[in-house]
Order: structure tokens, then sequence, then C-alpha cells
């Protein structure tokens, strides 16, 4: 099967423009965590996370291709996306800044291969690194799925550079 298609046509956009459309499509709001081999712990949030099969179960996140954790969630064999509950934005800001220890009072549990869980979160996918794909600017990670758990509770979401909830008003 060809994967491969002609180039597509010139754009009538730039960036900025993109960038704005993009922020009408609300996603939900994860962090990525991951245990390194010294035993600390890195975690980044990311709102680029779908799911691609159920047999086996997978699921997709991606990464700045300049990022510089990048290295490290690469060679990682394993890493948790925890999809963050309603009041929990106060983790995705802390997890999307460099800090030398972004753990620091937060609330953590340890999944069956040693990846924190951070506590409170709406649900929790324990992953096996299987792959990653360059694509643009980004790296595609493809995670298989070995453990998850979730819990009844209104999700962070991500619209028009704000965040707001899934509950019903």
């Amino acid at each position: 099967m060809n994967t491969s298609s002609p180039r597509a046509e010139s754009r009538e956009f730039d960036s900025g423009q993109f960038r704005r459309a993009l922020s009408q499509f609300a996603t939900g709001v994860t962090v990525i965590t991951t245990r390194l081999a010294d035993g600390s712990f890195r975690g980044l949030t990311a709102s680029s996370f779908n799911s691609v099969s159920l047999n086996p179960p997978l699921v997709l996140w991606s990464l700045g291709s300049q990022a510089n954790s990048l290295p490290i969630f690469s060679g990682n064999s394993h890493y948790v996306i925890n999809v963050l509950s309603a009041d929990q934005a106060y983790l995705a800001e802390r997890f999307s800044r460099r800090t030398d220890n972004p753990f620091g009072g937060v609330e953590y549990e340890l999944s069956r291969t040693g990846q924190p869980i951070l506590k409170g979160a709406s649900a929790w996918f324990e992953c096996h690194n299987r792959s990653r794909y360059p694509e643009g600017d980004h790296v595609i990670f493809v995670g298989e799925v070995e453990h998850c758990e979730f819990r009844d509770q209104p999700s962070l979401v991500f619209h028009a550079g704000r965040f707001s909830s899934t509950q019903s008003r």
C-alpha cells in the first residue's frame, strides 16, 4: 500500500491564521509522565492526544521535534498519559513550564512499571513506547496501552486559548 500522496497546493494563509483556526477545536488536556533511569521523573503538558486502535489498544500524542524532552520520551520504554480533571488546570500550567522539579508538591502514585500517575486525573493510560514518527515539526508517539483507569468526572478542556471543563451547565 502506497501511503504517500502528491504535494499539497500552495497555502493562502500564514502560521498565525493556522494557529488561530486550530484554537477553535477544543482538546482535552494531558500531562505525559515518565521515570528516568536515575529514578527522577519528567512530565510535560500535551493536548495532542487521540485514540488510534481498540485492538491492539493504541493511543497517540505528539511532541515538538526541538523539545528538550524529546530524547527522554524517545528513549524510555514506558510513559503514562494523564487526562487532567476539570480542577487540574494548575497542573497543565505547571508542566508546560521548564522547572527544575515540576513534581514538587504534586501528589502521584507509581504505575506497575514505576511511572508516575497524577492523583485526581480523570483517566490515565500506562503505555509501552511502541513507535515514533517524525512528521513536520513534531514527532508522533504511538503508545500501546498496557493498563488504564478512569474516574467518572469532568475533564479539563482547552479551547480558544483558555481552559474550561466538559461539565455541562
